[in-house]
């Protein structure tokens, strides 16, 4: 048993390393869509999603980008997951030939209810925790499920104070 908070245990994630773990994903992902058409479209899961699916779009050359928003946490706390804003139906059908892209897979729980809605598309994270693993198809780095990761979009720079003293 841990008494650490949630942030003490963190994997900080810079622009530049996010950068390189999506192409990653992009090259994993490379060839494994539709054989006759490849990858139809990119959907990002908001908000986590956008920065690594423009990335994956960006090397795959995939022109059609769409958003689904699931919110499924407030702050830091998990609720249950519920869908606030869908892709453009038409374009989704069942899901075959899209590819869903998020940050990171967590418990699981926005990815099922995606899968639910989509069951024949692609999931691909940059990062998985073990409890959500199952829901994703293709992913680029497994970290233990008591880490938070900390995106670059949640940090700001700030000033420390040098070590021994002041200037």
């Amino acid at each position: 048993m841990s008494d650490r908070l949630p942030h003490e245990k963190g994997f900080h994630v810079s622009w530049d390393q996010l950068h390189r773990d999506a192409r990653a994903l992009a090259w994993r992902l490379d060839g494994q869509g539709p054989e006759d058409t490849g990858w139809r479209a990119i959907v990002a899961i908001t908000r986590g999603g956008m920065a690594p699916a423009m990335i994956v779009a960006r090397e795959l050359d995939i022109r059609v980008i769409d958003t689904i928003s699931v919110k499924s946490y407030n702050k830091q706390d998990r609720s249950e997951a519920k869908v606030i804003k869908s892709p453009d139906a038409e374009l989704m059908g069942d899901g075959e030939g899209i590819l869903i892209i998020d940050d990171l897979v967590d418990s699981g729980k926005t990815l099922e209810l995606v899968r639910t809605l989509y069951p024949k598309a692609h999931f691909g994270t940059v990062y998985a925790k073990p409890k959500g693993r199952p829901m994703v198809d293709t992913f680029i780095t497994e970290v233990s499920q008591d880490t938070w990761i900390f995106f670059p979009w949640d940090m700001a720079l700030q000033y420390v104070e040098p070590y021994r003293g002041q200037d």
